[in-house]
């Protein structure tokens, strides 16, 4: 999926969409065959939330790592979002065992992987983690409802 087609799925718009591609890959899994959101940001540089983060030594803040992970998850609910319960809106629930391994700087380029572990009705819990040149820089569980 390229920009476009993530903006049909997710409401997030510049500067708050922080996946710029994303693709689906069925893997398998003790419990079987599921999904997994292989997405990508490549930063810049000059992106709003490394202004003052940190002066002469940008970093990409741990949140926006944490955001990025969730929004690469969310691609995921196209699949799952059928059109009898129209356009749903993911929004955040919890964060836990969040980890930051490596910093993410500019002309980085960060590949998200994602699964969704499991659902409860509208709650979705998801693994994610962020690489670089393969090395882990940011893995977390965290969960979402998918709120209409």
């Amino acid at each position: 999926m390229n920009k476009e087609q993530i903006k049909r799925i997710l409401p997030h718009r510049e500067p708050m969409l922080l996946v710029e591609e994303s693709e689906l890959v069925e893997i398998e899994s003790e419990k079987g065959k599921k999904n997994k959101a292989v997405g990508s940001y490549t930063v810049k540089g000059d992106e709003w939330f490394l202004q003052g983060h940190f002066p002469g030594n940008p970093v990409v803040p741990g949140v926006i790592l944490c955001e990025m992970m969730a929004q690469n998850c969310c691609v995921l609910l196209a699949e799952r979002q059928s059109e009898e319960d129209g356009p749903i809106t993911p929004m955040f629930t919890g964060l836990n065992n969040v980890k930051f391994r490596n910093p993410v700087r500019p002309g980085d380029k960060i590949i998200l992987e994602c699964t969704i572990e499991r659902s409860n009705g509208p709650f979705y819990f998801a693994k994610g983690k962020g690489t670089v040149n393969g090395k882990l820089c940011v893995s977390a569980d965290f969960s979402f409802a998918a709120v209409k």
